[in-house]
């Protein structure tokens, strides 16, 4: 009995080496889940399939629950917590860019053979949400075969093409030093880096980069470093590495430094995400 309560609560993880440019991930019982603003490299999308929870992606927050489709596009800065002792389930999938972009292009949705961001952070459309849990169930399910899989992604994200907007081409932001930050931090983030480093690289003043990059990316520099060290370590673990060698790797100072962290971006241990 403890056991079974113990998975309830537990988030499940589920891969595949011949599906590698989708990953999903669902919890029954996410009460006690405790999410850091963070953000992916993959494109994000899921369902709220039970209770309430309070969704911030960028400067917007919102109360959903049960029947809402959630949308993050690579870089977005976001966090789902559950509201105060209420039940709270979802299932998310994470999609590889490239492999998006290819089906953007397809549909000529992609401008210059570049992914096309969507409008949408969340949709209450019932089509979207019956669509994702079928897709999800097709995944996880072992006695469904590769082609199977792979047909029923395609045509989910497809669906999600024709129903759902574009986001607008975004101006420039400023200064093109916060590019420049940010690059840098990517180029260097294994490392221990100053922000004398950063604001070097990118001619910027400490004050002015700290302002405005966070209102760019949503993170603020350091917790931009934490959030690639994190996306590393998902890669590596993804793959098998030791959780001690990828602590290392990534630039933690060692596993325990990265079990917190971790804990706080993915709300799992490197241990249950790597299993």
């Amino acid at each position: 009995m403890v056991t079974s309560i113990r998975k309830l609560t537990e988030p499940t993880f589920w891969r595949d080496d011949a599906l590698a440019f989708v990953e999903a991930r669902s919890i029954y019982d996410a009460r006690k889940v405790c999410y850091g603003k963070h953000a992916h490299e993959t494109f994000s999308i899921g369902v709220v399939t039970n209770g309430r929870c309070t969704y911030l992606n960028g400067k917007t927050r919102q109360r959903i629950g049960a029947g809402t489709v959630v949308l993050m596009n690579p870089g977005d800065a976001h966090a789902c917590n559950p509201e105060h002792g209420a039940l709270w389930s979802y299932r998310m999938l994470y999609f590889d860019v490239s492999w998006l972009t290819g089906i953007q292009r397809d549909l000529g949705r992609s401008r210059n053979d570049r992914f096309q961001p969507f409008l949408d952070i969340a949709s209450v459309e019932p089509g979207l949400y019956a669509g994702l849990n079928r897709l999800y169930d097709v995944l996880t399910d072992h006695r469904a075969e590769c082609l199977e899989k792979q047909s029923a992604a395609v045509s989910f994200m497809a669906e999600v093409q024709r129903t759902l907007s574009p986001a607008p081409d975004s101006p420039s932001h400023g200064h093109r030093g916060l590019a420049r930050a940010a690059e840098f931090i990517r180029d260097n983030y294994a490392r221990s880096i100053s922000l004398a480093e950063i604001c070097s690289a990118a001619d910027l003043s400490p004050s002015y980069l700290i302002r405005a990059f966070n209102d760019k990316y949503g993170l603020t520099p350091h917790a931009y470093v934490t959030n690639r060290r994190i996306e590393f370590s998902r890669a590596q673990l993804r793959r098998g590495r030791p959780i001690a060698e990828v602590a290392l790797a990534a630039g933690f100072s060692d596993q325990a430094h990265l079990q917190r962290s971790f804990k706080k971006l993915v709300a799992a241990t490197p241990g249950q995400y790597r299993a």
